[in-house]
């Protein structure tokens, strides 16, 4: 384990004359120096979050009857879904791309963004009996679950790969861009599990509303439909949505999608970045109190 960095060791003489005959014991906290993240602390911890990383891996496929296939089916339901009613009946635009290639493109990032966000917001409630027995940086257990879901990414993307061959669509040069937006989809899951799983410690009830807040945030993103369809005065609000920038994205770097009003897209970039130090800054300020509360 790393040492304790935080215990200061002082001789009777330096302290104080107001401090030498108490009593009462001395306790010396070490002064914060504004946005402290403590990364290194969380680097020497690193051997620690491999360990959660594999513990949740084999969590999620042992004892299942389909296995990995759970990675494909949600993902590939849904775009027969989106298919039907937006592509077929509502006749919703897909920017000359065949209907369900032009869905599931961004249905792959989407569920690498929802099932990190679903499972990282509980791994504090769902971690109770180690936070209160041990200590370690909590904001491992968050990072370890939305990682765990690169395993679903990556079996739902060889998918992809194969529908983009059926519809002979092959992907060009940007290509090379994808792991950004990769990152940008992990950057953006780790931001807004940094909020919610620290509220969750605290309002048990938040459990309840991360289900329709996801759900709800499906329809705010440009899975079903182009973005070219929001009108262009809520643009900019729009842009807001950090999965706005990573669909948009990823549809870009595979299918050759042209990117509407590059300026949004690195709005949704900002607004990404943004989040997850505010939500790494706000998650490290309130850990040390998980103990007590949860």
């Amino acid at each position: 384990m790393p040492k304790n960095t935080n215990i200061a060791h002082l001789s009777e003489d330096a302290l104080p004359d107001k401090f030498r005959d108490s009593k009462k014991p001395l306790i010396v906290r070490e002064k914060k120096r504004g946005l402290d993240l403590r990364l290194k602390e969380i680097w020497e911890y690193r051997e620690l979050s491999v360990f959660f990383l594999w513990r949740d891996i084999k969590v999620r496929y042992k004892q299942t009857i389909l296995g990995v296939a759970w990675a494909v089916l949600q993902p590939f339901l849904t775009m027969i879904v989106f298919s039907i009613f937006f592509g077929k009946l509502a006749k919703v635009p897909s920017d000359n791309l065949p209907y369900p290639i032009f869905s599931y493109a961004a249905l792959v990032p989407w569920q690498l963004f929802s099932s990190s966000v679903s499972l990282s917001s509980n791994s504090l409630i769902n971690n109770t009996n180690l936070i209160t027995k041990v200590y370690f940086p909590r904001v491992l257990l968050p990072f370890a679950s939305v990682l765990s879901c690169l395993v679903d990414f990556a079996i739902a993307f060889v998918v992809l790969i194969g529908m983009m061959i059926y519809y002979d669509i092959y992907p060009t040069i940007w290509i090379i861009t994808l792991p950004v937006f990769t990152v940008l989809a992990i950057l953006a899951s780790l931001a807004i599990s940094l909020w919610l799983s620290p509220l969750n410690v605290k309002y048990r009830d938040v459990k309840y509303v991360i289900p329709f807040f996801v759900q709800f945030w499906l329809f705010i993103t440009p899975i079903a439909y182009p973005s070219s369809l929001v009108p262009e005065q809520w643009r900019l609000l729009y842009s807001l949505n950090p999965m706005t920038g990573v669909v948009q994205g990823f549809r870009w770097a595979l299918l050759g999608n042209p990117i509407e009003a590059d300026i949004y897209i690195f709005i949704s970039i900002a607004v990404t970045i943004i989040l997850f130090i505010s939500g790494l800054y706000y998650f490290r300020n309130v850990e040390n109190s998980f103990a007590d509360v949860i």
